[in-house]
């Protein structure tokens, strides 16, 4: 499966434009740590536009619904299925890849520095800064939803500290913002 198939697969499924966002945000974290490991980037681009695809259509199933779904009707690798499924933590499924474990790491953290360009009045992930982030980060009333936990335990699965992966992460959007050929 290519970034395309997946894109298209993500779309079809997904009808949401935030929801989408988050799956674009979550790619571009995703393919800045396979550039930043020497990774197959199209293999985590994939993963990080597929993670979500099923949460609109099937909540209550999300993530064993989409995991089934793409291991019938696509060519997805086990790895990737694994790693879509360990992203939940709820499932039990062990995170034992780099790939698993990264998109764990960056899922929740990519909706934190989504919200903290979302308050800047130019809504410009580019102008965070990332002392910002890690106010807002230590500041638990501001995005409520983000899991500051799975962010720290995730930070932790990767070998990195707090501080290097939200600015890793920060990074990553800030650079898919300004790729003009991205599908943003």
């Amino acid at each position: 499966m290519n970034r395309a198939q997946a894109y298209a697969l993500m779309t079809e499924h997904t009808p949401s434009e935030s929801l989408r966002r988050h799956m674009l945000n979550v790619e571009a974290a995703m393919r800045w740590y396979a550039r930043h490991w020497g990774e197959d980037e199209e293999r985590y681009a994939v993963t990080g536009l597929l993670h979500d695809f099923d949460y609109e259509g099937h909540p209550e199933e999300h993530p064993a619904w989409g995991v089934a779904y793409l291991r019938e009707h696509t060519d997805a690798p086990p790895e990737v299925l694994d790693a879509i499924m360990g992203h939940a933590a709820y499932t039990g499924t062990p995170r034992e890849t780099r790939l698993a474990k990264t998109l764990f790491a960056v899922d929740e953290l990519t909706g934190l520095v989504q919200a903290a360009a979302l308050i800047r009045p130019d809504r410009d992930v580019r102008q965070v800064e990332l002392s910002s982030l890690k106010k807002r980060f230590r500041n638990r009333a501001f995005a409520a939803g983000v899991n500051r936990e799975e962010v720290e335990q995730g930070a932790r699965e990767l070998g990195l500290d707090l501080d290097t992966h939200l600015g890793n992460v920060l990074l990553a959007m800030q650079q898919a913002a300004g790729d003009t050929t991205a599908n943003r």
